[in-house]
């Protein structure tokens, strides 16, 4: 996660959302890393959602979060996360 990139999502953020609000984390990850990924959120249920092939697992969190460094917060615990993609 480039410093542009979480620059422009803090903006994006700050504009269309009054927090506290529900935001929702969608990831594409490899079917074989998404536990990896479920792990960081055992309070949240994950909905996944495998590729045809079964490659790729989409998961999608729904979390009430208190502010926009929060929300950068839960991106930077998952960017080291080999082949993951944040939609």
């Amino acid at each position: 996660m480039s410093n542009e990139w979480e620059s422009g999502l803090r903006e994006k953020l700050d504009q269309h959302y009054a927090w506290p609000a529900v935001y929702i984390f969608k990831f594409i990850v490899p079917s074989e890393t998404k536990d990896r990924v479920i792990a960081l959120f055992p309070r949240h249920h994950v909905r996944q959602k495998e590729s045809g092939k079964g490659k790729y697992t989409g998961l999608t969190i729904e979390m009430m979060m208190p502010s926009t460094d929060a929300v950068l917060d839960v991106y930077r615990l998952v960017r080291d996360i080999p082949g993951l993609i944040a939609l």
